[in-house]
């Protein structure tokens, strides 16, 4: 049997992880994937910023 507590580490890792690999190809710092272990609004909060803010890599379309 496994403790509860590796049962969480593993789970926040799985959730973690691809964050951060999501947020540095997006060209933000990502440090900011820990955004999502804030209870209530944290999972939010990433959502709206990667939704909303312009992403620093993105080429925009008169750059041709």
């Amino acid at each position: 049997m496994v403790p509860e507590i590796v049962q969480v580490v593993i789970v926040g890792l799985m959730i973690l992880v691809p964050l951060c690999v999501i947020y540095k190809k997006a060209g933000f710092n990502p440090l900011w994937a820990g955004l999502v272990f804030l209870p209530g609004f944290g999972l939010l909060i990433i959502f709206m910023q990667l939704a909303l803010l312009p992403w620093p890599n993105a080429k925009s379309g008169s750059e041709r």
